[in-house]
Formats: structure tokens, C-alpha cells, sequence
């Protein structure tokens, strides 16, 4: 944004020039010669930063808490007004609470002024000291101009004032303005970070373990060899007796059948 500030006004008193205006209905405008000059100093710059944290947002309205502990609320903040955040672009729309933001203006300052020369040549018609001179110019009309105090004119390669001018002398006068001018440009850039991770529930334990670094212990590597097989760690003779038992069992029950049958038979052959 350049913004351009007036701040005084240098005439020709001081440098030897006049004001010269017009009395009769013709503008002095067509007759005058005007030349235009700029002389530039030195540039000043001057950086501004301000830092806060976004505490409040609805909408396009943002609330910022200033490094000094303030509150300052910006309204109507438009979409297209975007800064960067960990160098990513971000506006009204994706901003978040807790995001810190900083504003840097750098402000510089171009001083300048602006030099205007303004020539009028004519015939003295009438002169009317120490103010007043008309003069014939050079399309044959007539114009009345004010002359201001210390005028100088230039009569023949030689400069003369009010009181030495005579009807007839052709003359030429100059009119110089200096208007010292100042540019101010502002350079705004607005940067960020995004606001820390949440911090733990209130009220829950935290425990932390740390444990001690273990001992370094060098030991040797050493290759056990599986068995081939497993080794023999019973016999069987529990199992032959056992089935011996049971042989013995059916054995005897054999026999008794046998017996018992062999009495049904006999008395069977008493009873006939």
C-alpha cells in the first residue's frame, strides 16, 4: 500500500520565482511552460513484529491474546487473506484455536520532492506596483497576474523588480513550486505454528517406568545337539505280569465252566 502525505509547500520567494495568476476569462494555461523535476533521499525501513495466539474463532471473526496478555478481535476477516502455518498456506476457514501466529510490517519510508517550473514571457501593457502587471502574450491577449512580494523579473539577460518595469519591455517570469512528498510502502507477512498436541486428562496416573541400563556381559556362544532319541526311562515288566494276570483270570473262569457243564451232564444221565 503506498500512501502519498503533502507536508509543506515552498514558493518561488525563496528561489526567485513567482506566483503568477490569471485575471481576464482566458486560462494563463496555454501560455505557461511547465517542466517537472523529482529529487529522491535517502529510504528508511522499519520492521514491526507482533506475536499472539488465535484464542476465539466464529465464522470470519477471530480473537488473537496478545503477547502483552490483550484481546484484540478482527472482524470480517476475508477468505482471501491467507498466512503460512509450518509452510502451509491457511486462512480464516482452516485456522484453529491455540495456533501462534506472528506479524511482521516492515515499513519504508521514500522521501522525495517534486520540484514544478512554471515560464510565462509577454510585453509589459501595464504595470501597477508592487502587485499588480499586465502583460500582452505572445497570442496577443491580455492577462493580469499578481505579483508577489520580491519578485524578480528578467529584462534583457538582466533581472529587475516590480518597480523597473516599463510598458513595452518584453519580460519573462518563472513560477516554482517545491512540494516535499513522502511514499510510505508496508510489506505485511504473517507466519505461524500449529498449536501443540492436547495435554493428558486431569486426574489419570501417569506412570513412568525407567528402567536401569542392563550390564554388559560378554558370554560365550555355546551349541547344544538335540538326542537322536528319547532315553529309556522304564521297563516292561510291570505290563507282562499284568498280562499274565489276565490270562490266568480267563484261565480259571474257563475251568469252571468246564466243571460246571460237566456236573449238569452226569445228573442229567441219573435222572433217566
Amino acid at each position: 500500500m503506498i500512501s502519498t502525505r503533502l507536508t509543506r509547500t515552498i514558493l518561488c520567494g525563496l528561489l526567485g520565482g513567482a506566483a503568477l495568476c490569471i485575471a481576464f476569462s482566458l486560462p494563463s494555461a496555454a501560455q505557461v511552460q511547465t517542466t517537472k523535476t523529482e529529487t529522491h533521499g535517502e529510504a528508511t525501513r522499519q520492521v514491526t513484529v507482533q506475536r499472539g495466539e488465535i484464542v476465539y474463532i466464529n465464522g470470519n471473526s477471530v480473537v488473537l491474546k496478545l503477547e502483552d496478555g490483550t484481546l484484540r478481535e478482527f472482524d470480517n476477516v476475508p477468505e482471501s487473506s491467507t498466512f503460512m502455518v509450518d509452510g502451509k498456506p491457511v486462512n480464516i476457514k482452516n485456522a484453529k484455536v491455540g495456533m501462534k501466529l506472528e506479524k511482521q510490517t516492515v515499513r519504508t519510508t521514500k522521501p522525495k520532492v517534486v520540484t514544478t517550473v512554471e515560464t510565462v514571457t509577454g510585453k509589459v501593457w501595464h504595470v501597477s506596483p508592487p502587485s499588480r502587471v499586465i502583460l500582452t502574450l505572445e497570442n496577443g491577449q491580455n492577462q493580469e497576474f499578481t505579483i508577489p512580494d520580491g519578485q524578480k523579473f528578467t529584462i534583457d539577460g538582466k533581472e529587475t523588480d516590480v518597480f523597473g518595469l516599463r510598458k513595452g519591455m518584453n519580460v519573462s517570469a518563472q513560477r516554482i513550486t517545491e512540494v516535499p512528498e513522502t511514499v510510505v510502502e508496508h510489506e505485511v507477512k504473517i507466519t505461524g505454528h500449529m498449536p501443540p498436541p492436547p495435554a493428558p486428562t486431569p486426574g489419570v496416573p501417569i506412570l513412568v517406568v525407567v528402567a536401569p541400563p542392563a550390564p554388559l556381559v560378554e558370554t560365550a556362544k555355546t551349541t547344544e545337539t538335540a538326542p537322536a532319541k528319547l532315553p529309556t526311562t522304564a521297563s516292561d515288566l510291570p505290563l507282562i505280569g499284568l498280562l499274565g494276570a489276565l490270562f490266568c483270570g480267563l484261565s480259571l473262569t474257563a475251568m469252571t465252566i468246564r466243571t460246571i457243564a460237566s456236573r449238569f451232564g452226569q445228573f442229567a444221565r441219573l435222572r433217566k
